[in-house]
Formats: structure tokens, sequence, C-alpha cells
């Protein structure tokens, strides 16, 4: 009776693995025809039993749940694909090499492409949970954690990105690489491709001047970013300590010297950011940009000559500049104010109303001294509203009412288009 019951038991087990290899078949075959949710059904069934099946059939169940949860590449979540990864990493860990490195190699792309979709379509904070799964999957490829870290911080999720941005720090992360570049004869752009194939287009006369261009490092701008997010949190201490501590790591990042001037503009500290911002410039002296960035200081610490003086800096380096000149005509206008304070105290005696002439004289002498910088302006940009509107109250003030009632007319126009 005993060696009976053994009989049936065993006879059980070869059916239950001839159905098991069936269905691990069928999915294969659901597979091929595009049928990825029939596949899965297949194989959550096989599942249940996969231990008793040998490793051939096991290594044929990995490849195709990774098949099936990975389908088309287009569209999966995030959570199939990291189910496709797993699948594929056990098949290869049973010995199927080559359809399991295919298999990861699809899904990376998968959710590379996808993430440069969602990042496209502003869609930062998936954008960033894709780039740190294709990390996950190929640690060695970095450079998909720092784009991680930059959507996290679009999408303002400035947890996650502090934390992508410290675990780049940790492995010392630069973001330097060699990039093999030649320019194509028949667009004249500059292109970047593999060494061997830009070698060969030259080879083949299709490209010119191959060179061999090492990119800057990153290391500086992370440090800025985890200094940035601190502020953002509130940690000011820690901010000024990661900047100390990148300065010392990267004493020849001349970019940390900027990142340290943002960092106490935005911490409000604002006759620091000065003192930093005249070191930059030392370095730098004829860079319109930092003369103007001195200027929105000086102006907002109250110095409004001395923000005027650094506007005209910036437009004697950089003769385009339209917000130089617009801060110089704001700067010189604010000047109205104290005037307009005074001859509001003034009473109705003689001597009072002769003050009061003075004074109105001299606002019109600031409204003067501000017009050519406003015209300018309107010269170099025809539709700047902001420069038209002051002008024309200005003209309209030192009685010049012809040209006033022109830039009503062009504001009006402007507001009917």
């Amino acid at each position: 009776m005993k060696k009976n019951i053994l009989s049936i038991g065993l006879s059980l087990l070869s059916i239950v693995a001839i159905a098991q290899k069936k269905e691990i078949r069928d999915a294969g075959r659901a597979i091929d025809n595009g049928s990825f949710a029939e596949a899965k059904a297949l194989l959550t069934q096989a599942e249940s039993l996969l231990g008793e099946a040998n490793d051939n059939a096991k290594e044929d169940f990995y490849v195709y749940k990774g098949k099936a949860y990975l389908g088309t590449g287009e569209g999966a979540s995030v959570k199939d694909l990291m189910t496709a990864a797993d699948a594929f990493k056990k098949a290869k860990e049973l010995g199927e090499d080559e359809a399991a490195a295919e298999g990861l190699a699809r899904v990376t792309s998968s959710l590379i492409q996808s993430a440069i979709d969602d990042q496209n379509a502003e869609k930062y904070d998936m954008a960033a949970e894709k780039l740190y799964a294709g990390y996950q999957l190929n640690p060695k490829d970095t450079m998909y954690l720092y784009y991680a870290a930059s959507n996290a911080v679009s999408a303002k999720d400035y947890d996650t990105a502090l934390k992508y941005y410290e675990n780049l720090v940790d492995v010392k992360y630069t973001g330097i690489e060699t990039q093999f570049v030649a320019i194509n004869k028949e667009t004249g752009e500059e292109e970047v491709m593999p060494k061997a194939q830009r070698d060969l287009m030259v080879k083949s006369g299709e490209y010119t001047m191959p060179q061999d261009k090492v990119t800057d490092s990153k290391a500086g701008e992370i440090t800025k970013n985890i200094a940035l997010i601190y502020i953002e949190q509130g940690r000011d201490e820690e901010a000024i300590l990661a900047l100390e501590a990148a300065k010392a790591a990267n004493p020849d990042d001349t970019s940390l010297m900027q990142t340290e001037a943002d960092m106490y503009y935005r911490m409000g500290r604002k006759d620091k950011y000065q003192e930093l911002m005249v070191e930059i410039i030392a370095q730098d002296p004829t860079n319109g940009t930092l003369y103007y960035n001195l200027g929105v200081t000086a102006f907002e610490m109250g110095d409004s000559d001395g923000a005027i003086g650094y506007y005209k800096k910036a437009i004697e380096f950089s003769p385009e500049m339209t917000e130089a000149r617009l801060n110089i005509a704001a700067a010189i206008l604010s000047k109205e104010a104290k005037i307009v304070e005074e001859m509001n105290t003034l009473g109705m005696s003689k001597a009072d109303g002769k003050k009061y002439d003075e004074l109105a004289e001299n606002r019109k002498g600031i409204y003067r001294e501000a017009l050519p910088y406003l015209e300018k302006v309107m010269e170099n940009d025809p539709k700047n509203k902001e420069a038209i509107r002051t002008t024309m109250n200005i003209y309209y003030q030192i009685g010049d009412t012809e040209k006033a009632e022109a830039l009503q007319a062009k504001l009006t126009a402007m507001d009917n288009e």
C-alpha cells in the first residue's frame, strides 16, 4: 500500500512539471505574438512551482518574465521595468548571459528614453525616478544619478535631490569626460561621436578638424546645488561648511568663488557677497555681467551712486546690456523720492516757495539725467514697454508734450496688437 502511494505521488510530480514547462513555453509564444499580459498570467501560474523545475526551465522562465514585463519598452512603468531587470539578473545568475545582457540593456534604454520624454514634458519628478532607476541598474553610469538629481531639483523635491547629490560626492563624481568631435562638412556643425566612428568619418573625408575635448568638472556645480538646497531648507551653516569643503578639495575651481558669492546673496548677507564679487572681478575684469550683478546688490544696499558706477562698467564691457541701462535710469530716478519728501514739508511762505521751485528744478534735472539711458534702451529695444512708459512720463513732467504723446500713441498701438 505504501509503494502505491509513493508511485502515485511521483506520477503527480511528473504531471506538474510537464504542465509547468508547457506554461513557460506558451508564455514564450505569447511574447513572440506581442501578448505580454497573457504571458504574465501564464508565468504567474508557473512561478508557484518553479522550485521543482530544472535550471534550463528556470532560465527560460526568467528570460520570458523579463521580456513580458519589459514589453515593447514604451510606456512601461518603472515598477514593471525594474521587475523585468530583476528577472534578467536571475537569468544571468543561472547562466543565460546573452539574453539577460540584451534584456538589461533594453530595460536601461527604455528607462532613459522615457526619462528624456518626461523631462521634455516638464514631468521632472517622473524623470528623476527613472534616471535613478537607470543608475541602480548601472552603478558605474553615475551620469544617470547626476541627471536624476538635476530633475529632482527642477521638481522642487529637494530632499531627494540632496540625497542624490551627496551620493555623487561620496563616489567622487566629477563628470569630466573626453569627447571626440569633428566638423560635419555638409552642415558645418561640430558633432560628438565615439572615437572609432569619428576617426573613420574623418578618414572618409566627410568630416574635418578632429579634436579631443575634455569637459569641465561638475564638482563645483554639485557643491553649489548642495549649498543652495541647504539654504532653501534654512540650513545656512551646513551650506557654508559644504562650500568650504569643496574649496579645499577643488582649489583651482574658480567657479566655487561665484558659488560662494551666490550663497551669501541668497542668505541676505550682501556685504559678504560684494566682498567676494570684488575678488571675482579682479580675476575677470572685463566681464560685464559681474559688474551688473554688483550693481544690483549695491542698489539693494541703498548705494545708488555705487550701483550706477557698476552698471556703467557693465555697459562698457557689454554695450548692448539693456538691463544695465534700465537699472541706471531706475537708480537715478530713485533720488526723486527724497526731493518729493522735502517738497511736501514746505509751507506757503515766500522762502518756502523759492525752495520749492529749486527742488522742482532739481527734480527735472534728475529726469533729464535718466533720459539718455532710457532713450538708448528704446533705440536698442523698440518694444520695451517699461522704457517707453517711463520715458513718456518723464517727457510729460519736463513739458515735452509732443514727444510724450507720440510715445502714448505707440503704447496704445502695442496694446492693440
